[in-house]
């Protein structure tokens, strides 16, 4: 086995809808600290993210270009949508317009985003194609947003099987201490609510009436349920994946698919990953030590 004894490490960030702008804090303190990331994977929102950040822009960078999309015109349908509660035509524009038509060739790091095929019931590793159809795959929540097809694949966000792909970034860089970062609450917590966002053209006193509707309730209890579901998938892979470290971002009163003060959300994954630096930096501390008892030199 080797080991690594400079301050390279990999980073694994997990799904959250609007609770991702977090990871932005979390890269920015890592490289402030002197860390050097050699490879990123993501999922479902993490995904954006990591595909952001592999393309060479910083996290100053990427909190500028998210903040700048009006997160307002984010949803709507387009003809040829598979089957969802909302649409995501206005953020699909955006990544079009934002990414083109690169691909992962475009990348400057080592990336990979995860997606769950419904078929096969199977994970899906992306990591070749557009970029544009790997982020809309890895977010696609199931049945709020549309499936995306990828020849007989249906693909919908990677966190159904893995909600923090450590496995696939390890697999980037082996031997690489993998820090995760995920967003989802500890098992045994009360379920979370979602509210599933109503168009901004619909009157105030319809918007009360579908909220109180059956259908907006049953809604709530699988939205809820599935955040249970969640967590408790996020903190068996965790268990089996073991990575070095763990950051969990302060994000539990955001809902996934509310609007959000970027800026905001940024600096709790900053201050979460801040609380984490000095168990980090014993990881590298006792890698030196054991380098030099086994006689492998300083």
């Amino acid at each position: 086995m080797t080991f690594n004894l400079g301050m390279d490490i990999t980073v694994a960030l997990g799904g959250g809808g609007a609770k991702g702008n977090a990871h932005i804090g979390v890269l920015r303190t890592l490289e402030r600290e002197g860390f050097r990331i050699k490879a990123i994977a993501g999922t479902s929102f993490g995904g954006m993210v990591a595909v952001f950040y592999a393309l060479g822009h910083s996290p100053d960078d990427i909190e500028e270009i998210f903040n700048s999309f009006d997160q307002t015109r984010m949803y709507g349908h387009k003809t040829g949508d598979e089957p969802s509660l909302l649409g995501i035509e206005g953020g699909t524009a955006w990544l079009e317009t934002r990414l083109g038509d690169k691909t992962f060739s475009d990348l400057k790091l080592p990336c990979v985003l995860t997606a769950t095929d419904l078929k096969s019931g199977s994970e899906v590793i992306l990591s070749e194609g557009s970029l544009v159809e790997a982020i809309l795959a890895t977010t696609a929540i199931p049945g709020i947003f549309p499936a995306r097809r990828k020849g007989d694949l249906e693909l919908v966000d990677g966190g159904v099987l893995d909600p923090v792909p450590v496995g696939p970034v390890r697999s980037l860089a082996p031997n690489i201490p993998v820090i995760a970062v995920t967003l989802n609450e500890p098992i045994g917590l009360p379920a979370q609510p979602w509210i599933v966002p109503i168009p901004g053209f619909v009157p105030q006193y319809l918007v009360e009436r579908i909220s109180r509707s059956r259908i907006a309730q049953a809604v709530n209890v699988i939205l809820r349920s599935f955040d249970i579901v969640s967590r408790a998938v996020a903190y068996n892979r965790l268990q089996v994946d073991r990575p070095a470290l763990i950051v969990r971002p302060a994000v539990s009163d955001i809902e996934i698919l509310t609007k959000v003060d970027v800026h905001d959300v940024a600096l709790r994954g900053e201050a979460a990953m801040e609380m984490m630096l000095p168990e980090l930096r014993n990881i590298f501390a006792w890698q030196n030590r054991l380098r030099r008892a086994i006689g492998m030199g300083a």
